[in-house]
């Protein structure tokens, strides 16, 4: 069951971790090539379809996972392994907050704004450099917490 629940640890970081890379290698870079119009409305249909079933299954298992890993006992296993699911689930959990905190409470003024009628420049101005920074930040916390449960993996 350790193992199992590790694997699933493993496997939903590295699909969380890898979203959140593409996002912001691939999406967002060619996002910023668009007009402000073009851009404020593409964030919006994106924000309103990423938040189904799928991606809140994996983004909940972020985090349960590595929580249920940690805490079921294993034989055999070392505290390095122990201390690098801990330090991999405070990876999750922060990069969680983060997006919480940060990037979600931007998503809903975008939302807003549209119902508002505030100007494209205005809303892309107060959103996008904002949200780049956050997402950069538990993109990074993401992929750490990707590494260290790999690391905890092996005995």
């Amino acid at each position: 069951m350790a193992t199992l629940l590790l694997a699933l640890a493993v496997g939903s970081t590295g699909l969380y971790a890898g979203f959140m890379l593409i996002f912001m290698t691939g999406i967002m870079p060619a996002l910023a090539r668009l007009g402000d119009a073009e851009f404020v409305d593409a964030m919006r249909r994106i924000n309103e379809y990423v938040p189904k079933p799928v991606f809140l299954i994996v983004f909940l298992g972020v985090v349960a996972f590595p929580v249920a890993a940690f805490f079921v006992p294993v034989d055999g296993r070392s505290d390095t392994q122990k201390w690098l699911v801990l330090a991999g689930l405070v990876c999750a959990v922060v990069n969680h907050l983060i997006t919480m905190g940060g990037n979600v409470p931007l998503n809903n003024a975008l939302a807003v704004s549209e119902r508002t009628g505030v100007d494209p420049s205005a809303v892309r101005a107060a959103f996008e450099k904002r949200w780049n920074a956050f997402h950069a930040v538990r993109t990074v916390l993401i992929t750490a917490a990707f590494g260290l449960l790999i690391a905890a993996s092996f005995n």
